[in-house]
């Protein structure tokens, strides 16, 4: 049985009358054995509903929905201890397989969608519709803003900051509002999955809380999407470019994180002096690892310069160098991988 809140006439029946499920499942010769509710966060009340049929019989429910905030903030029944709660991303490399290309991926990321299209024309219309449509039914139509023109305008600008400390006052000036609601703003992107905060590495939660985390948005293509720089091409040897790769290879490692249930916590590690590491791996009962991101195919010392000198003040830690570089070597302690050994090397992806 397969529910869409997408259409109008059902959500206008389950939302009159949530208890027309129940009475729909009542009859034990026509019970499914699967019930799927799409976009369930447009009808919450249906999670009462969901509740009791799993308390009362052996159907089983699959419930999918974009946007966890309208949840999360209305006091619904969210079925603590019933339910399996996964997030679903765009491809991943290892999804693609030999369908997979850097250079697409970099430029208008992975979201399934792409796969149908065989032109650059054609991504760059899909994702500038996408980035439209998230404005339209995720922000607007679940009334998660007030007003959406500043929204609009701290979208373009978050893309523009993509993978940079974040500050919210210098955002907040940029786009006419307070600190407070560019704050908000941030949460709304991560409660729709939109992107994720990457946190300073340090052993203490407390020194966590006090300096500035950057921001990821969850897809290359929807970032650039956002900032109106599809139609710019990236070219290997660019600033552009190497900002694109470490994008991709971190979001990557947080997709497969999710997917394989490592439980791993992600960070970056900068000193005051401005000395920095792209990505930090805190992974129980193993290693840190310590992950410098090139996007250049030729590594030498000078890639590998920071991870040396950070390694004697982390213990046990390991170093990588995620690369381009087709041939894997050791430089001092660095371990130096392409991107995809270097994602199985530090247990996100299977041997």
């Amino acid at each position: 049985m397969w529910i869409d809140l997408l259409d109008p006439e059902q959500e206008d029946l389950y939302a009159r009358r949530p208890e027309e499920l129940a009475r729909q499942l009542g009859v034990d010769r026509d019970r499914p054995e699967w019930v799927v509710i799409d976009e369930v966060q447009k009808v919450p009340k249906l999670l009462d509903v969901v509740h009791q049929q799993i308390e009362e019989t052996d159907v089983r429910f699959a419930m999918t929905g974009s946007s966890a905030r309208k949840l999360k903030t209305g006091s619904v029944n969210l079925l603590a201890g019933r339910a399996f709660v996964n997030d679903l991303y765009p491809f991943t490399h290892t999804e693609l397989a030999d369908r997979f290309d850097l250079d697409s991926a970099l430029s208008f990321g992975t979201l399934p969608k792409l796969i149908d299209f065989t032109t650059d024309a054609e991504r760059t219309a899909y994702l500038r519709a996408y980035a439209l449509t998230y404005l339209k039914e995720e922000i607007w139509a679940e009334h998660l803003v007030r007003k959406l023109d500043p929204f609009r305008s701290f979208l373009e600008i978050a893309a523009q900051c993509n993978g940079e400390l974040v500050n919210f006052t210098n955002v907040g000036r940029d786009v006419g509002v307070d600190h407070k609601t560019i704050a908000a703003y941030f949460q709304i992107l991560e409660d729709t999955l939109l992107g994720v905060m990457l946190e300073p590495f340090s052993a203490s939660v407390r020194k966590r809380q006090t300096q500035a985390p950057k921001f990821y948005f969850f897809d290359p293509g929807v970032k650039r999407a956002l900032d109106r720089t599809l139609t710019v091409e990236l070219r290997p040897k660019t600033y552009a470019f190497g900002k694109a790769f470490e994008h991709f290879v971190i979001i990557e490692a947080h997709r497969l994180n999710a997917y394989m249930q490592t439980d791993y916590r992600f960070s970056y590690l900068r000193t005051k002096d401005g000395a920095e590491i792209d990505l930090v791996v805190e992974r129980p009962g193993r290693p840190t690892a310590l992950v410098e991101i090139k996007s250049t195919e030729h590594v030498d010392e000078r890639d590998t310069r920071m991870l040396e000198h950070f390694l004697p003040d982390i213990p046990d830690a390991e170093a990588f160098c995620f690369c381009r570089d087709p041939r894997p070597k050791r430089i001092g302690r660095t371990h130096v991988l392409p991107w995809q050994d270097g994602l199985r090397a530090i247990g996100l992806t299977r041997a």
